[in-house]
């Protein structure tokens, strides 16, 4: 049996990791829908879906997976490709809620790369949805520049609040135990900052080190 997850479809940055898993001889493997795929064009076009059976019919040319070999798919419909490339191919598959071992791997493995593109680890310890999508437009916009070039551009969300005038006036930090959204470290208490507030769903103000 070997199982197909995803992790990161939902979240605004990066892309999507996809993982195989073969529980009999934990064997995981992963790789990374990118962004492209997500521009507003390929988005469209459901690029992301079509590189899913990229990614997976490499890792069955790798591991020989036979047409008899039982799968279970997980039911998101990012694997919507998949579930007919399978079907065309003759290979035995459901969809199921995956749980256990392969989840943990794939989640783990966005959550990496999330981090390797700059979301501080300190932002998905403590923070209850780390990829809900207004908490990381949060993280986009204290550093737009540089950020907005990780988002899911293709998203009506992004779309809708990609490009929000941003307000930016100074002051004093009067509380203690926030992180700066731009270096990832932590605001001392009265130590001068930056606040940038915009208007999404609801009022965001982001605190950032003064100099960040």
């Amino acid at each position: 049996m070997l199982q197909i997850d995803d992790a990161g479809s939902g979240s605004l940055i990066g892309g999507t990791c996809i993982g195989l898993y073969l529980p009999e001889h934990n064997i995981f493997k992963y790789d990374f829908i990118p962004l492209e795929c997500y521009t507003p064009e390929n988005f469209k076009q459901k690029k992301y879906q079509k590189y899913v059976v990229y990614i997976i019919s490499n890792f069955f040319k790798e591991l020989d997976i036979p047409l008899d070999e039982e799968i279970q798919l997980c039911q998101g419909y990012i694997f919507d490709f998949l579930r007919e490339y399978l079907t065309l191919k003759g290979y035995r598959w459901n969809s199921v809620k995956i749980e256990g071992a392969l989840q943990e791997k794939v989640e783990k493995a966005f959550e990496n790369y999330a981090i390797s593109l700059g979301l501080p680890q300190s932002y998905i310890s403590y923070t209850k949805f780390p990829f809900h999508f207004h908490k990381l437009l949060r993280w986009v916009y204290a550093d737009y520049d540089n950020r907005k070039q990780f988002c899911k551009s293709g998203w009506k969300s992004w779309l809708k609040y990609g490009n929000l005038p941003i307000k930016t006036s100074y002051g004093n930090m009067n509380s203690s135990g926030y992180f700066c959204l731009k270096c990832g470290k932590k605001i001392k208490a009265k130590s001068p900052i930056k606040i940038l507030e915009f208007m999404s769903n609801k009022k965001n103000i982001i605190y950032v080190h003064q100099d960040c």
